[in-house]
C-alpha cells in the first residue's frame, strides 16, 4: 500500500480552501507575468518603429511592475503552493514529481532564464540599444511562456491522463486530451491580464496627458482581441473532459456550476467592454474602471481554477489517485485490513476523546475526509450530515460513491465506518467527556452488507443507471 501522510489541521478552514487561496493568487500573478512579457515585446517594437512616442516610457514603467509583482509576489506564492501542497496532499505532488520530474527540472531552467533575462533588462535597460532591449524582452517572454507550456501539460494530465493510463509514456501524459485547449485558453488569459494591468499602470504614469494615455490604452487593448475565441476554447475543453466531470460542471455539482457561471459572466463583461469600448470605439478608460475590470478578471480566474480542480472529483489524478490520497486499487485491501493499518501517526489531543472508538473515528476522518472537509466549519461533516439519523449516516457513508458520485468510495472496515459515524455524532453533540461505545454485531453486519453492495469502484451516473436497470424486474409480456 502507498505511504500515508496526515493532513495538516487548519481548524474551521478546510485544507483545500487554504491551498486554493494560495494557488489562485499565484496563477493570477504567473499568467500576468507571461502576458506581460508579450506585451512588453509589442510595446518595445512600437517604440523602435516610432509608432507610439510614449511606448518607451511605458516599457520602463510597466516592467518595474512586472518585476515587483511577478518576481517577488509570484515567487513567494509559488513557494507557498509547494509548502501548502505537501501539508495537504503530498501523495498528489509525489505522483506529479514521480512521473514528470524531468519536465519539472526543465521548467525550473526556463524559470531561471526568465529571472536572469528580466533582471538584466531591469538593471541595464538604460544602457541597451533598442535591438538588444527587444532581444532580452523576447527571451523573457519565451522563457515565461515555456514555463506555462510545461506546467499546463502536467496540470491537465491530472484531469485527462488519456493514453498515459495504458502506456505510461511521458509524451502521452503530457500531450493529453485537454492539453491544447487549456494551453490556448491560458495564453489568452495571460494576454488579457497583462492588458488590463497595463491600463491601470498607464493611469498612474506621471508626465502624460489624457491624449497620450488614450493612445497607449488603445495600443495595449489590442491584446484583448483574442478573447473573442475564448468561448470556442471553453466548449473544446468541455468536450474533451470525461463525461462525469462534465456533468459536475453542468449541473451535477451546484458549487462547480456556480463558479463556472461566475467565470463566464466576468469574462463576458470584460470581453464586451474591451471589444466595443476599447477596441472598436477606442475609448479612454480611467484607473477606477481599469481596476474594476482587473478585479473581475481575478474573479474569473478564481472561478476557472475552482472548476478545473473540482472537475477531477473524486480523483486528484484521474483513475490514479483519489482526492484523499488513496489509490483505487487499494480500496478492496483497506476494506479487509482497515484504512488505519498503515497509518502510524498518533492523533492530536487524543486524551480529550471519550473512548477508543471515537479516537479511531478521528483517525479515520483524518485519513479519508480531512483533505476536503472539516469536522465543524467550512464544508464540515457535522453540518453536512446534520439532518441524517445514525442509520442513514451509516448507509450514506457505506455507499458514499453513490450517495455523492464525486466522493471516493469508503475504504475501510465496518468497524472503522461505525467509529467515524460515532466521531461525527460526538463532535456534533459538543464533544461530551463521556460517550457510549457502539459495538452491536447487528449494526456492523448491516454496515458490512452495505459496503459490499456499494462495490469498490467510483460511482458515476452511468454506473448508477445500469444498477437501477438490473434491480428493476422485467415486466411480464402480455399475451
Amino acid at each position: 500500500m502507498s505511504d500515508v501522510f496526515p493532513v495538516n489541521d487548519y481548524g474551521p478552514l478546510m485544507p483545500g480552501l487554504i491551498m486554493a487561496a494560495v494557488a489562485v493568487v499565484h496563477v493570477f500573478l504567473a499568467q500576468f507575468a507571461v502576458g506581460g512579457g508579450m506585451l512588453l515585446c509589442y510595446m518595445q517594437w512600437l517604440a523602435m518603429t516610432g509608432q507610439n512616442p510614449h511606448a518607451r516610457t511605458f516599457v520602463k514603467g510597466y516592467f518595474k511592475v512586472v518585476v515587483l509583482v511577478s518576481f517577488v509576489l509570484g515567487a513567494l506564492t509559488g513557494v507557498g503552493i509547494w509548502f501548502t501542497a505537501i501539508q495537504i496532499s503530498p501523495a498528489t505532488i509525489g505522483a506529479m514529481v514521480e512521473n514528470f520530474h524531468w519536465l519539472w527540472a526543465t521548467e525550473w531552467l526556463f524559470f531561471c532564464l526568465e529571472i536572469v533575462s528580466g533582471y538584466c533588462f531591469y538593471r541595464y535597460q538604460s544602457r541597451l540599444t533598442d535591438r538588444d532591449a527587444l532581444t532580452l524582452l523576447i527571451i523573457y517572454a519565451i522563457a515565461s511562456w515555456v514555463s506555462l507550456f510545461i506546467i499546463n501539460g502536467i496540470l491537465s494530465w491530472q484531469l485527462t491522463p488519456g493514453n498515459w493510463l495504458v502506456t505510461h509514456s511521458l509524451a502521452d501524459g503530457f500531450f493529453n486530451p485537454s492539453f491544447w485547449p487549456s494551453l490556448f485558453f491560458r495564453t489568452i488569459v495571460s494576454l488579457t491580464l497583462a492588458s488590463l494591468a497595463a491600463c491601470v499602470v498607464i493611469n498612474v504614469m506621471r508626465g502624460l496627458d489624457r491624449d497620450a494615455k488614450t493612445l497607449l490604452i488603445n495600443r495595449v487593448s489590442m491584446l484583448l482581441v483574442p478573447m473573442i475565441v475564448m468561448p470556442l476554447l471553453g466548449f473544446w475543453f468541455l468536450a474533451v473532459m470525461p463525461a462525469d466531470s462534465r456533468s459536475w460542471v453542468l449541473g451535477g455539482s451546484p458549487a462547480m456550476m456556480l463558479f463556472l457561471n461566475i467565470s463566464i459572466g466576468a469574462s463576458l463583461a470584460i470581453g464586451a467592454y474591451a471589444l466595443f469600448g476599447l477596441v472598436l470605439q477606442r475609448l479612454y478608460i480611467n484607473g477606477a474602471t481599469a481596476s474594476l475590470l482587473l478585479l473581475l478578471a481575478f474573479g474569473a480566474t478564481a472561478g476557472g481554477e475552482f472548476v478545473r480542480e473540482g472537475a477531477r472529483k473524486p480523483f486528484s489524478v484521474r483513475h490514479v489517485l483519489y482526492s484523499n490520497a488513496i489509490r483505487p486499487e487499494e480500496v478492496a485491501t483497506l476494506r479487509e485490513k482497515g484504512c488505519l493499518s498503515n497509518d502510524s501517526y498518533p492523533l492530536r489531543y487524543a486524551s480529550t476523546y471519550p473512548n477508543d472508538q471515537v479516537r479511531t473515528g478521528g483517525r479515520v476522518f483524518r485519513r479519508q475526509c480531512q483533505v476536503c472537509h472539516t469536522v465543524q466549519g467550512t464544508n464540515g461533516l457535522v453540518e453536512l450530515t446534520g439532518s441524517w439519523d445514525l442509520n442513514q449516516m451509516r448507509l450514506n457513508v457505506a455507499k458514499l460513491q453513490h450517495t455523492k458520485p464525486f466522493m471516493p468510495p469508503f475504504a475501510g472496515t465496518a468497524r472503522e465506518l461505525e467509529s467515524l459515524v460515532q466521531f461525527i455524532n460526538w463532535s456534533g453533540s459538543d464533544r461530551p467527556l463521556e460517550w457510549p461505545a457502539s459495538n452491536s454485531s447487528e449494526i456492523l453486519a448491516e454496515i458490512e452488507k452495505w459496503i459490499q453492495e456499494a462495490g469498490t469502484k467510483p460511482g458515476d451516473f452511468e454506473q448508477n443507471r445500469k444498477r437501477l436497470k438490473e434491480d428493476v424486474p422485467e415486466k411480464p409480456v402480455a399475451l
